[in-house]
């Protein structure tokens, strides 16, 4: 458990530092930021025309409310602390590697529900937005990654339970 949780902090801090330098801000981070805004902007035009994506910006061409896909509103975040959960754990790499990729869709997809939803949100009342925004949505997006992350350490689990060989009274049966 102590070297779980301290390769965990480790990557998360390794992670964390690569995520800030300037040359994966700009060539990794501010293009997915964007990506994102376009998916939301592309889900959400599909039953109101008035959506668009500018960059960062998911925005309704009609009113020109707009929310600002920010650092730490992107997944980006969310998804470093479930990378470095699945990393820590005693895994096979397949199994970590099935777990980075659904893990991320996972995350991911929940982030474009939170986007969506707070664009909606803004336009309808500022304080409930403020709400979601700085409290709600913040805590789901980690509940998210803790029960991506235990599904996957149960789903090795079961796995490993299955691949065993049966037990010597199972087998005398």
């Amino acid at each position: 458990m102590l070297r779980f949780f301290l390769t965990f902090v480790a990557l998360q801090l390794s992670l964390f530092g690569i995520n800030m330098l300037g040359v994966v801000q700009q060539h990794v981070v501010l293009p997915w930021t964007a990506l994102l805004a376009r998916m939301c902007a592309a889900l959400v035009t599909l039953f109101d025309t008035t959506a668009a994506a500018a960059g960062k910006v998911l925005w309704n061409t009609a009113t020109g409310f707009g929310v600002s896909i920010e650092p730490g509103c992107n997944g980006i975040e969310a998804c470093i602390v479930l990378f470095a959960a699945v990393m820590a754990f005693p895994a096979s790499w397949r199994h970590k590697l099935t777990g980075l990729g659904l893990g991320f869709v996972a995350v991911q997809g929940l982030n474009m529900v939170r986007v969506i939803s707070l664009f909606y949100l803004g336009q309808w009342s500022t304080p409930v937005f403020n709400f979601a925004h700085e409290y709600l949505w913040q805590a789901l997006i980690m509940l998210d990654v803790l029960i991506v992350w235990l599904l996957w350490v149960r789903s090795g689990n079961k796995a490993r339970a299955s691949s065993e060989p049966a037990s010597s009274a199972t087998a005398a049966a």
